[in-house]
């Protein structure tokens, strides 16, 4: 297991990989400015964004995050325990909770991100989110969907954050790209483009303010 440390995180989580370190020191900058209270991320696996979200804002103040996943995983995922996983998310999100300064309050939705998205949606949630992190499938037709649902969630001013630009998986006959999310978000980008602000671009990871 990885146990993972800073400022922000001085719980020791339940963890089997380093994904998301290398994009602790910008998210710590990005929610530093953005100060968010309203949050949802898609693709929650075992946790560690949404741990890392709930202790830096729960420095700062009360919070609100949503999580969406299916825990059944995707292609990539073969040969693992996705139920384990599940399990491991729970932990680690209590164990984050419990140990922040101010409340968050985690909605965890388990369904698929096109029907948990259209009903936020449909309860009033349109403009509501401060920040939204894109980490789920990342077969593109399905990032697509993620990113034009999860863009009338977000409220003006708000910050959305895809995860794995320029992911791609290793076939015999080289990337597809229909199997990959650059393209789905290239596409949301440039449908978007007067709607939307691109902040940076890590090779990873791209960030997008609403405007």
């Amino acid at each position: 297991m990885v146990s993972l440390g800073n400022e922000a995180q001085k719980t020791d989580f339940e963890f089997t990989n380093t994904w998301f370190v290398g994009a602790r020191p910008i998210w710590a900058q990005i929610l530093k400015n953005l100060r968010p209270r309203r949050m949802l991320e898609i693709g929650s696996y075992e946790g560690q964004s949404a741990c890392f979200l709930i202790e830096t804002i729960g420095q700062m103040h009360e919070s609100e995050l949503h999580c969406i996943d299916t825990w059944q995983g995707g292609i990539e995922h073969g040969g693992i325990n996705m139920s384990e996983v599940e399990r491991r998310f729970l932990n680690n999100t209590d164990k984050a909770i419990r140990s922040a300064s101010h409340k968050t309050t985690l909605k965890v939705h388990k369904a698929r991100s096109d029907f948990a998205l259209a009903q936020l949606f449909v309860q009033g949630y349109e403009g509501f989110f401060d920040f939204i992190y894109i980490d789920g499938s990342h077969q593109a037709p399905d990032v697509l969907v993620d990113a034009v649902l999860a863009f009338r969630l977000l409220r003006k001013g708000g910050m959305m954050a895809f995860d794995d630009y320029l992911w791609s998986e290793n076939l015999p006959g080289g990337p597809d790209i229909l199997r990959m999310p650059k393209a789905a978000i290239d596409a949301f980008v440039n449908l978007h483009f007067r709607q939307l602000r691109v902040v940076m671009a890590p090779l990873y990871q791209l960030y997008v303010e609403k405007l």
